[in-house]
């Protein structure tokens, strides 16, 4: 039987479209907002959150895989992107998530790199939750520029 482990955060209404967000254990609230025709653009949108949320699950595993390996990546920087457009219904959707992940080192100074690139998205619990309804591309780039996956 698989494991379950239960995560909530609180949303409060403030005002309109802007949400006070209670993660718990002390951890300062974040305020969302819708952008501007419907809020003000007070904070993240729920889009941004949710490539907040996988850009960083995806980073995460990417470091956890190179240092399971004992390779420093130098910092790792990701840029995460939403196509977001109408569907069949004309209705907005996130149709496509594209992740731009930058590493400070060398491909040639980290060992196993070509088996970590293989497995490190298996670990995303959000990466690999998301990529089941909405398709996912995913780019790597070491410090030298070279596109390593």
């Amino acid at each position: 039987m698989a494991e379950a482990n239960e995560k909530a955060v609180i949303l409060r209404q403030q005002k309109d479209y802007q949400f006070a967000i209670d993660f718990g254990n002390d951890i300062p609230a974040l305020r969302s907002d819708e952008p501007p025709p419907l809020g003000a653009g007070a904070g993240p949108s729920p889009s941004q959150l949710l490539l907040a949320a996988v850009g960083n699950c995806m980073s995460s595993s990417l470091y956890f895989a190179l240092a399971k390996f004992k390779s420093d990546p130098a910092g790792i920087t990701t840029t995460a992107r939403a196509e977001i457009g109408r569907n069949e219904a004309g209705r907005l959707r996130v149709l496509r998530i594209t992740l731009d992940m930058r590493l400070g080192a060398q491909a040639s100074s980290m060992p196993h790199l070509d088996r970590i690139l293989t497995q490190f998205e298996e670990f995303c619990t959000v990466g690999q939750s998301v990529r089941a309804g909405i398709p996912m591309d995913i780019s790597i780039y070491d410090g030298t520029g070279q596109k390593i996956k």
